[in-house]
């Protein structure tokens, strides 16, 4: 059993955090550590960093999801601008260094590329000597999540791995083992029961639409597909924690069979996911081949 594990994750969007509240749980199921500590690293870089890298993400994806695909496109070229980026990573994070120091995990394991790259950069500077896991969060395999330093890649897909592959890194230290999700996916639900929970008719398909933790993107395009379906089903939009979206979604489909829920995956998707047929998760990732 190891002392301490660190995972670290970083609040854009809800994905990540999700990922790491679950592994978290994990560890702790399986007793394989003694003490298991989350963090958001956004939480030791100051205010303006903290908008620029959180909430200036959500603004984009609502209201500019070209230009935040552009933005994607120029950034997805391996080991390019590293050094840059490294520097006002490093600028912004004195704190979660210290903190790191401070804590003295056994291991260090990252759900967004923020904390990676800089650990990774603390390991050649000989500044950190714990092991470093790197578990991908996204489908793709970004260039950003690309670090020189660490012990053990765990990615989604196959295909993930074949990528890094081809860019030298050693297969032995690449497992493919999907993206975390919460114990509760796993616990055996009655269809019936959730459906009654959701005030879901038990006889009519239902389809869920995951918004993600933020309820982001551009739902109405989404909706609007599913209503030209010609059987009769029910939706269920799973709007997070956006309080405007299910008041939107509410009175455009006054006596529809949408219905709006708020809660984020952890606290109410397990359980919805069950009432279902089918989900349509609405993908914010900009190049995103998934469909």
């Amino acid at each position: 059993m190891y002392r301490r594990v660190l995972i670290l994750s970083a609040s854009v969007g809800n994905g990540h955090t999700i990922a790491a509240e679950s592994l978290k749980q994990a560890f702790e199921i399986k007793k394989l550590a003694a003490e298991v500590r989350h963090e958001d690293v956004l939480k030791f870089t100051n205010p303006l960093f903290r908008r620029l890298y959180g909430k200036a993400y959500i603004d984009l994806v609502n209201r500019a999801p070209e230009l935040l695909g552009w933005m994607y496109d120029q950034l997805d070229e391996p080991w390019k601008n590293e050094k840059r980026r490294l520097f006002f990573d490093k600028l912004n994070a004195a704190p979660l260094i210290k903190m790191i120091r401070e804590y003295d995990p056994d291991w260090i394991v990252c759900t967004h590329f923020l904390p990676s790259e800089i650990v990774s950069d603390l390991k050649a500077k000989g500044k950190v000597d714990r092991p470093q896991a790197i578990v991908v969060t996204d489908f793709d395999m970004h260039a950003l999540w690309l670090c020189r330093n660490y012990e053990h890649y765990f990615v989604a897909l196959d295909e993930t791995k074949v990528y890094l592959e081809t860019l030298d890194f050693p297969a032995e230290k690449i497992t493919v083992s999907g993206i975390p999700i919460a114990p509760k996916f796993s616990e055996p639900k009655s269809k019936q029961a959730m459906r009654e929970k959701f005030g879901l008719d038990a006889d009519v398909p239902t389809v869920i639409l995951s918004l993600g933790g933020f309820g982001v993107g551009r739902i109405g395009t989404l909706l609007d597909a599913l209503k030209t379906i010609r059987r009769p089903v029910q939706i269920l939009a799973m709007c997070g924690k956006n309080e405007e979206l299910k008041k939107e979604l509410a009175i455009q489909n006054p006596k529809s069979k949408i219905q709006n829920r708020i809660g984020s995956p952890p606290s109410e998707g397990g359980v919805a996911a069950a009432s279902a047929d089918g989900v349509v998760p609405a993908i914010h990732n900009p190049k995103s081949k998934m469909p």
